[in-house]
C-alpha cells in the first residue's frame, strides 16, 4: 500500500481535517463524519449522487453558501461549514 504524503489541511465546522490532495470537499466532509446539511424535518443529510445533480452535498465554502461540494476539490486552508 502506498503511503499518502501529499496531505492538505482544511477546516470543517471549526475542526482541522487532513486529507489527501485531490479529495473532493464532499469526501472530506464524510471522512470528518459530518452531515452536509439538515433537512427541513431535522434529518442529517449527506452527499447522494456525487455528480452535482441532487444538491445534497451543499455547504458553505470560504464564506460562499450553497457550494456543490462533490464537484470541488479541497484546498489547503479552506474553511467549510455545513448545516
Amino acid at each position: 500500500m502506498q503511503s499518502v504524503t501529499n496531505l492538505i489541511e482544511l477546516t470543517i465546522n471549526g475542526r482541522l481535517v487532513r486529507v489527501a490532495q485531490g479529495t473532493s470537499i464532499a469526501a472530506a466532509i464524510l471522512m470528518a463524519r459530518e452531515a452536509t446539511r439538515v433537512s427541513p424535518s431535522g434529518e442529517a443529510r449527506a452527499p447522494f449522487c456525487g455528480m452535482g445533480i441532487c444538491m445534497e452535498c451543499r455547504a458553505t465554502v470560504n464564506g460562499v453558501a450553497q457550494q456543490v461540494t462533490c464537484q470541488r476539490l479541497c484546498e489547503a486552508g479552506m474553511e467549510v461549514t455545513t448545516a
